[in-house]
């Protein structure tokens, strides 16, 4: 699959380094392309105010697009959840 620039896209798989899970959107602001290589992504990830919560570079296969069948939804993030 190919995503333009400023696309949302959705996590397919947990990145618990980064603080991410599976159905995390994030939007694509960079696309690599290296030959012979999967196409992969820098994708920034924000929370619900707009506050970047992580920019990972990620190979195509752990992204997708949204569908109308996909809803929001809200968790808090662990540190911030912690420190309430």
């Amino acid at each position: 699959m190919d995503y333009a620039l400023y696309q949302d896209v959705v996590l397919l798989d947990d990145l618990p380094d980064e603080g991410l899970r599976a159905g995390d959107i994030g939007t694509v602001v960079e696309r690599h392309h290296v030959p012979g290589r999967e196409v992969g992504y820098s994708v920034e990830f924000f929370n619900m105010v707009g506050h970047t919560m992580a920019v990972v570079t990620l190979p195509a296969s752990q992204l997708r697009v949204p569908t109308r069948a996909d809803r929001p939804a809200v968790r808090p993030q662990a540190e911030v959840a912690a420190a309430d």
